[in-house]
This record gives structure tokens, C-alpha cells and sequence, in this order.
């Protein structure tokens, strides 16, 4: 199985170095008797892992409340995601380019007038419609991007792609069976300190530090993610190794731009810091994309 949706930062390129960096226990015993994925995003991480690990518990968690919701939906009723997304496939396929560029703001619209009358709370049939719509712009918007104006709309153009893929039926399904006996949670990073226990594994994918004053984006809430986060994160992370959980934690690394950036070197002195190369692929300007170096820092 593979990510449901296009996701900023998304790990399918690292997967192998980050494999290779799991503890010991967890490689010898093939097993994680508690895994924590505080920044789930598209879950590339998570989907790996339990494809190739035995999973007790799994708590998985966001602040992006239509990102919990898609996820819920797949846990609970895949099938009706699956038939509105066919619905919506055979209409777009349908169109010229022009009507498709048309019909992809209809249902952005929609998608941002849905905003205001949804009840969060009670799973109910709305979010069935709500999680078919966010997996139909995040594939067919501008650079599969997610990003909130200030008022929390989805403001992301179209993409203007010639075969968008987000009518995946057997991908989903296999994504709702890896769903079951999880916990997905909406909220900050620093819920998930109430679930971490001696010996489990955490991984922490946050929304990555700005490598330039330009190459910001972190909109994946309309709150965005500062350099204060980062700072709050890496004491979240101190806590948990005093817990005794395995760490890993992936950012950027400033030195691609600034050799004498040691932003993470202060904030996780003491931690083992790796830097392995990486595909940046986000970048209006596409000459700035390319390879550079992104960090693993762990506790063990």
C-alpha cells in the first residue's frame, strides 16, 4: 500500500534510510509493541511499517482536522469513499480540459462552503463526502499541495494534470485494513505524550524548517509551524527519551543554504544527527529543485 494523498514532505524517498536507522529490537524481533507517529501527514511511514512489522498499538495523530477525518473515513467506511470518488472520476473524465479546470473549482468551492456546517464530533455522512473531495483536489490541484488561507480555506490552484490518479479502489481497501486496531487523533504534537510508554517507538516527521525566507511551507494548518514549534518540539522530544521511547525525528538541514546554521545542533546536542541525501520538490522555481541533505536525529 502507498499514500492516499500527495503530501509536503512526504517520506516514500527516505523510506530506505529511515528502515535502515530503526532500533535493533524492532529489526531483530520484527515487531513494535507501541508505535506514535505524532505528524502522521500522508503516512508514508506508517504504511511501510506495518507492511513489514508487527504493530501491537498505533497511534496516529495530526492537527490537520480534514486530514484525521480522510483517515477516519478510510477506518470506517471505505466502500462509499470509494463510490463517491467513482462518481467523480467518470464526471471529470468526461470533460474537456477547459470543463475539468471549471469543475475543479466547483468543487473546491464546495469543499470550502462544506467547511462551516460539518459536524467534527459524529461520524455521519458528510465527512464521506468531505474526504472525497479533499482526495480529489489534493490529486488534481497545483503540485499536490495542501495549503489554508488565513481563514482556514483551501486556496491551492489548479494542476492541470492529464491523468490524475485519485480513483485507487484496491489501494484504499488495503489502506482501511491497515487502519483497523489504530488510533487516530486530531490535535498537537504534544498529545501524543500521553500515550508514549517505556520502549516505544516514536517517529516524528514535523513540517520542516524553512530552508530560505522564500522556501516557506509549513500551511498545513492555518496556523503554520515557527521556529518557536520547533523549539517546543525538540523539548517534547527530550521528554520522551526521559520516558525511555526509541526517537527518530526528520527534518531540514540548513546547511544546504547556511554552513554555519547549527539550529538543529543546539536544539539536539547530545542526539545522534545523521544527514542523508534527499529530492527537494517543492519549489516554484524548479532550477532550486534538486538534491540536498535532510536530517535524522535519534535517541538511540
Amino acid at each position: 500500500m502507498r499514500p492516499f494523498l500527495k503530501w509536503a514532505g512526504g517520506k516514500g524517498q527516505l523510506l530506505k534510510a529511515l528502515a535502515a536507522r530503526l532500533p535493533e529490537p524492532i529489526k531483530e524481533s520484527k515487531a513494535i509493541p507501541r508505535y506514535l507517529e505524532p505528524f502522521v501527514g500522508g503516512g508514508a511511514m506508517f504504511f511501510y511499517l506495518k507492511s513489514h512489522y508487527r504493530i501491537g498499538e498505533a497511534y496516529l495523530f495530526d492537527i490537520n482536522p480534514d486530514l484525521i477525518l480522510c483517515y477516519k473515513v478510510l477506518q470506517e467506511r471505505p466502500r462509499d469513499l470509494i463510490a463517491q470518488l467513482g462518481e467523480i472520476a467518470v464526471a471529470f473524465g468526461q470533460k474537456s480540459a477547459d470543463e475539468r479546470r471549471a469543475f475543479y473549482y466547483e468543487i473546491r468551492a464546495r469543499f470550502n462552503r462544506q467547511r462551516q456546517a460539518l459536524d467534527r464530533q459524529v461520524f455521519n455522512r458528510a465527512w464521506i463526502e468531505r474526504a472525497c473531495l479533499l482526495i480529489f483536489l489534493n490529486k488534481t490541484c497545483y503540485n499536490g499541495l495542501y495549503r489554508l488561507n488565513q481563514k482556514g480555506e483551501f486556496n491551492v490552484p489548479y494542476g492541470r494534470y492529464k491523468n490524475p490518479r485519485f480513483y485507487e479502489p484496491e489501494n484504499l481497501m488495503a489502506i482501511h485494513y491497515a487502519l483497523q486496531d489504530t488510533h487516530l487523533i486530531c490535535g498537537d504534537f504534544e498529545k501524543a505524550g500521553e500515550f508514549v510508554t517505556k520502549g516505544s517507538f516514536v517517529y516524528l516527521d514535523p513540517p520542516y524548517r524553512p530552508l530560505t525566507a522564500t522556501a516557506s511551507f509549513t500551511a498545513y494548518s492555518r496556523h503554520g509551524f515557527s521556529d518557536r514549534d520547533q523549539q517546543r518540539l525538540a523539548a517534547f522530544y527530550k521528554e520522551m527519551d526521559r520516558k525511555g521511547a526509541f526517537l527518530m525525528l526528520s527534518n531540514s538541514d540548513p546547511k544546504n543554504e547556511d554552513a554555519t546554521d547549527h539550529f538543529f545542533e543546539t536544539l539536539y546536542q547530545g542526539y545522534q544527527i545523521e544527514r542523508v541525501p534527499a529530492n527537494r520538490s517543492i519549489n516554484r522555481d524548479a532550477r532550486k529543485r534538486g538534491a540536498i541533505n535532510e536530517l535524522i536525529i535519534r535517541n538511540y
